[in-house]
């Protein structure tokens, strides 16, 4: 169900670059504080989201009039991005970007969580994710411990 009747679903094109870009970087900051300071303009950001994820992957954003909410992109079977605005989270819209991938993605999706990223994991645990894997090393660009996630079809969620 929509969190008020009026968030959409559509896919993403390059006139979104720029909005899904700012999502992608306060979304970041604000969920994972964790993390490295960005190194990354709002320039550069926007590049890699035009030159690298639309053009890799299926992208959604969840919209509110003419105001983008967040952003899901798919590469293949795998959930490679999920992103919020701070102030739409815990509202319906990251399950509504997470059931379009997943239509999408019928035979089942993975994905990768920072271990830290408690919220995140049991958000997927809630849409019937089990842990496929851990790596302690770190094969992110973050260098940070992350685990390997997926969901089957028929899993709970």
């Amino acid at each position: 169900m929509n969190d008020d009747g009026t968030t959409k679903i559509r896919l993403a094109d390059g006139s979104d670059a720029e909005e899904i870009a700012h999502i992608h970087m306060i979304s970041r900051a604000a969920a994972m504080p964790y993390l490295p300071p960005q190194k990354r303009s709002h320039a550069q950001v926007t590049e890699w989201i035009e030159d690298v994820v639309l053009r890799q992957c299926r992208v959604w954003v969840a919209v509110r009039g003419a105001e983008i909410l967040g952003y899901a992109a798919l590469e293949g079977d795998v959930l490679e991005h999920l992103y919020l605005r701070p102030a739409a989270r815990r509202r319906g819209i990251g399950t509504l970007l997470l059931e379009e991938a997943r239509r999408h993605s019928p035979d089942g999706m993975r994905l990768h969580v920072f271990q830290k990223n408690v919220e995140a994991r049991a958000f997927y645990r809630r849409h019937g994710f089990t842990v496929l894997g851990t790596d302690d090393v770190g094969r992110n660009m973050e260098n940070l411990p992350d685990m390997t996630l997926q969901w089957a079809p028929g899993a709970a969620g």
